[in-house]
């Protein structure tokens, strides 16, 4: 196994865990009180995460930092810092779609029926979210778009089986779905702590990206291209 630093700051939340051997042994989370505010604390949160495992003698193999849908301003913070630290140390970069992070809480925490669909969602305005479709085992029945939702956005799969939409984006939308099969889990953010096991399977798989080159998946080059909400 293999001691990984994760960083998240898709939405207002930021945080940053350590990983090492499958377990989360450090973790932090702020909300940011103002804009601007994750880059002041970011820096903070990832030195006193590396003084806690240079303090425990573990070395680090891998900088996990979330990938996208997210804030251009949050995710370009996020990676800029994760590309600096494995530069600076020779480490490897992993990038976790920050969509499949979100169904990780609920795939660990709830009992879900075993056809059931995840339908994770990031607000983007009025009634337009960025969401994908994953199944319990998170492979992409429908991969990720800019929806904007209303009654049929996501009926092929509610007439099949159970849906279970969360995220910042996933309350605003209830009311226009109005389904039967359509469940919505409340609570549910992109935190870093939720980060290993996806971070940990890229590692493994080595899916890892060019720290020179790499760049996250900007929600606003996507909801440029998105049509205009009758809303």
């Amino acid at each position: 196994m293999s001691c990984i630093l994760h960083i998240e700051t898709s939405t207002e939340v930021c945080s940053v865990a350590v990983s090492d051997d499958a377990q989360v042994i450090y973790h932090d989370e702020q909300r940011a009180e103002h804009k601007g505010s994750s880059a002041e604390r970011l820096a903070t949160m990832v030195d006193e995460a590396m003084s806690f495992t240079d303090s425990h003698a573990i070395p680090f193999d891998a900088v996990a930092v979330s990938g996208g849908p997210g804030s251009y301003t949050g995710l370009r913070i996020g990676v800029s810092m994760a590309k600096g630290i494995c530069c600076g140390r020779g480490l490897k970069l992993i990038s976790v779609p920050t969509l499949e992070l979100l169904c990780v809480p609920v795939l660990l925490r709830d009992e879900l029926p075993d056809d059931a669909l995840l339908c994770p969602m990031l607000d983007a305005r009025r009634m337009e979210v960025y969401a994908a479709v994953y199944d319990r085992a998170l492979r992409p029945v429908r991969p990720v778009q800019a929806d904007v939702v209303d009654a049929d956005t996501y009926r092929e799969w509610l007439e099949e089986r159970p849906v279970y939409f969360l995220g910042n984006g996933a309350a605003k939308c209830m009311t226009a779905i109005q389904h039967p099969n359509a469940h919505l889990i409340e609570g549910i953010e992109p935190l870093a702590r939720w980060m290993q096991p996806l971070a940990e399977r890229r590692l493994l798989n080595g899916q890892t990206e060019d720290v020179a080159y790499y760049e996250p998946f900007y929600l606003k080059d996507f909801v440029a291209k998105m049509p205009k909400s009758p809303f």
